[in-house]
């Protein structure tokens, strides 16, 4: 996957159209779609911009690896759960998503 393609599925996942996102970035709707269609490439500072936008690190976005923003401090709180406590945490969790969509 592109780095482009990576940008546009991060989008979609985030509910974001073309023009918001790149409202957000600081980059004209059109450059956007250049940049998701593969046709255009685009400056450390505009990478900078996309990452913050969508909060993912800079590496996510150029090789798919690395961890997404906040992942990591996510991981490490779930880790201090007792294993028999992890289901009713998956429930809280799932119930507070559903409330945020209100």
């Amino acid at each position: 996957m592109t780095a482009g393609e990576r940008i546009m599925l991060l989008r979609s996942d985030r509910g974001y159209t073309r023009e918001q996102l790149a409202g957000l970035a600081d980059i004209s709707e059109k450059f956007l779609y250049e940049i998701e269609m593969g046709k255009k490439g685009f400056s450390a500072i505009t990478l900078l911009n996309l990452s913050r936008a969508l909060e993912v690190s800079l590496d996510y976005i150029m090789t798919g690896t690395g961890s997404r923003k906040y992942e990591d401090e996510i991981v490490a709180t779930l880790e201090k759960f007792k294993p028999n406590s992890l289901e009713m945490v998956d429930r809280l969790l799932k119930t507070a998503y559903e409330l945020s969509q209100i």
